[in-house]
């Protein structure tokens, strides 16, 4: 893949083609993340020289030491960043400069900062000291329950920033041992709130009016209760509709960017140590982490974030999307609309409910991997407390403050990375993890490639019954703990994502299977996706060294019929009226108009397909008819064949001109 890299920091140039980009991935503004490489015909990965005016830079090699790492400057950490997303932001919320122009622009900054340096260095030494102290005194093991219940009262004390941290180190097993990521899991629920006087002084501000002016009722005890603010229910005055307001902590942000600058500080410390353990600096996960808080911390991109979130699913029947008050929303409050439905930790009440436990859990996964493949933008919250039940069978969502953004880069490795799982190649599967940003550019994958085998072949052997993204990524949290490995923070969102959704499954239906529902999601993707880069991976499936696979093309089509029969039988479908059928995106037939029709133009164009194609139809010096046979009457019920020769014939012209241009080009360059 060439890559081309925009370096300003206000990314003024146009894409080079916007046919390139996922649309949601074009946001300039509020701190949104645009397109930072657009993608060419072959996968090498390197910077090419070219007359655009645009300025052009490598990726960055590893430095030669870890000193010349560090010494960095303040900004290189977040330029890292983006060249690993495959986007820069062109509106920042953070940048280590910003934060500490901030911090010190106050009064009494100076002595703020050491009283709150002193608290956080003694509370955290202690209790490094009583670590110590175990290990010297051989009960480090048998103590462990208690010191995670210890440390995450501690990350209570210290305040929200360290809520928060708390919530991120839950889920980075290359930063935390499992047994205290387990405990720090509890933050993500159990916060305690401030009082109501407090927060409906906030509103007040905020909105600038009294709140018996626009609402007629307002709960008298918070609905839940988080790092940054908590929510009430409350009606409308104007409407009596029903909403949810989201506000946010007193006094928090001078105490959120405070706590940054120290972080950041401190983290220069250990510079030397994530180096050695992550393969990065610690100002890197440091930036990171406030990249991401700063932008939860202003609701403003929250709502921004359900608008998007709407526009994604707004065909799709099954997912519902609350829409935001905006003229009644600011940086510090959110007014939303209020969903009325059972909470996922509640099984027996889904099953009272009438509600199809089986047909919901199928809607679940199927939005979770639009979002993750489709769309590249994806809640990175979905705790069992932001996930609903609708009494139709629907899913709905709720809380977008923490999203995540997959460039189009990153969604294209990841389906590589599926494609070479598929296949068994443990080699491009190690090297994608370096093109994710998991390991340092440059890094030896050889010792990883038996790890990454191993854990594979024990997972993948049990086959779908038994597989489950738990019992793997358990055993990645140990590969992560031996091998310098950093968890990119969209990553190990999407990780968290995957699992939580996994756990809800499990919770609603035991003998649910995740994986017999993402399977045929992807296989439908990879046959129907007109994408050119989805076409390749295809390309790739289905040959293995060389040769035709048969059996697997079958079961690919196979698979995606199921998915395209599990979604348009979904309950959710037949018992949601509200809109007309003619305006529901829901597929009633497996189609493969395009992908016929971009088969055959490669046919002809590709001289290397076809003599794959031909190959694998003589195969053992015998005609495989048969197999012909065979995958055209998996198809023959699915696919309108005049409509396909007719749009076979429509393209016949453009085919033709590339045939002859090819033709021509073969004929000067022979000369």
């Amino acid at each position: 893949m060439e890559l081309i890299v925009c370096t300003a920091r206000t990314c003024s140039s146009p894409p080079l083609s916007s046919s390139n980009f996922d649309p949601f991935n074009t946001r300039t503004a509020g701190g949104r993340a645009v397109p930072l490489i657009t993608t060419k015909k072959k996968l090498r990965v390197v910077a090419k020289a070219t007359t655009d005016s645009r300025t052009l830079v490598p990726l960055p090699r590893p430095s030669s030491t870890a000193a010349s790492t560090a010494s960095t400057p303040s900004n290189s950490a977040l330029e890292q960043l983006d060249i690993e997303r495959g986007v820069c932001v062109p509106f920042r919320k953070y940048t280590p400069d910003l934060v500490r122009n901030k911090v010190l622009e106050s009064r009494g900054a100076i002595l703020s900062l050491i009283g709150r340096g002193v608290e956080i260095v003694w509370n955290l030494g202690f209790y490094w000291s009583s670590l110590m102290y175990d290990c010297l005194v051989g009960r480090d093991k048998e103590v462990v329950p208690y010191r995670a219940r210890q440390l995450r009262n501690l990350l209570c004390d210290l305040g929200p920033s360290f809520i928060k941290a708390g919530q991120v180190l839950a889920n980075r097993p290359d930063i935390i041992r499992e047994d205290y990521m387990n405990e720090l899991c509890i933050l993500q629920d159990d916060v305690p709130s401030f009082p109501n006087q407090v927060a409906f002084n906030i509103m007040e501000e905020e909105l600038g009016q009294p709140l018996e002016a626009l609402f007629s009722k307002i709960s008298s005890e918070t609905i839940a209760a988080a790092s940054l603010g908590q929510v009430y229910r409350a009606t409308l005055r104007a409407s009596g509709e029903d909403v949810a307001i989201k506000v946010q902590r007193p006094q928090i942000e001078p105490i959120i960017y405070r706590d940054l600058f120290l972080f950041r500080n401190l983290a220069s410390f250990l510079n030397g140590i994530s180096l050695q353990k992550l393969g990065c600096n610690a100002e890197l996960i440091v930036d990171e982490f406030g990249e991401k808080l700063l932008e939860e911390l202003d609701y403003t991109l929250e709502a921004r974030n359900i608008e998007d979130f709407l526009e994604n699913f707004k065909d799709d029947p099954t997912v519902k999307i609350p829409r935001v008050y905006k003229q009644l929303s600011g940086s510090r409050v959110l007014v939303m609309e209020w969903i009325d439905g059972i909470r996922c930790t509640n099984p027996q009440a889904v099953k009272e409910a009438g509600i199809d436990v089986n047909g919901f859990l199928t809607v679940g996964v199927s939005a979770a991997l639009r979002q993750l493949l489709e769309f590249g933008l994806f809640h990175g919250d979905p705790h069992p407390g932001n996930i609903f039940a609708l009494r139709d069978g629907r899913i709905a969502y709720v809380d977008f403050g923490n999203v995540a953004v997959l460039s189009q880069q990153n969604k294209q490795i990841l389906i590589d990375a599926v494609v070479h799982a598929v296949n068994e190649d443990y080699v491009e599967m190690a090297n994608d993890f370096t093109r994710l940003g998991f390991l340092a550019s440059g890094t030896d994958v050889s010792p990883i490639i038996p790890a990454l085998e191993a854990i594979w072949q024990n997972s993948a052997g049990k086959g779908l019954s038994d597989f489950n993204f738990r019992s793997v990524t358990g055993k990645f949290n140990q590969l992560v703990y031996q091998y310098p490995i950093r968890i990119p923070e969209r990553f190990s969102l999407v990780i968290r994502s995957l699992l939580t959704q996994e756990g809800i499954c499990f919770t609603l239906q035991p003998d649910f299977k995740f994986l017999e529902v993402a399977y045929p999601y992807v296989a439908k993707r990879l046959l129907t996706d007109p994408n050119p880069a989805l076409r390749e991976r295809l390309i790739q499936v289905l040959f293995k060294d060389g040769v035709f696979q048969w059996k697997r093309l079958e079961n690919l089509i196979v698979l995606a019929k199921e998915n395209v029969a599990k979604m348009s039988s979904n309950p959710a479908l037949q018992v949601n009226n509200t809109r007309r059928s003619s305006d529901l995106q829901v597929d009633r037939k497996l189609d493969l108009t395009d992908t016929i029709k971009d088969g055959a133009r490669m046919f002809l164009l590709d001289e290397g397909i076809r003599r794959q194609l031909l190959l694998a139809l003589t195969e053992d010096s015998k005609l495989h008819i048969q197999e012909l046979v065979d995958v055209y009457r998996l198809v023959e019920d699915q696919i309108d064949i005049p409509l396909v020769a007719m749009e076979v014939a429509r393209d016949l012209p453009s085919v033709a001109r590339d045939v002859m241009l090819s033709w021509s080009n073969s004929i000067l360059s022979d000369r």
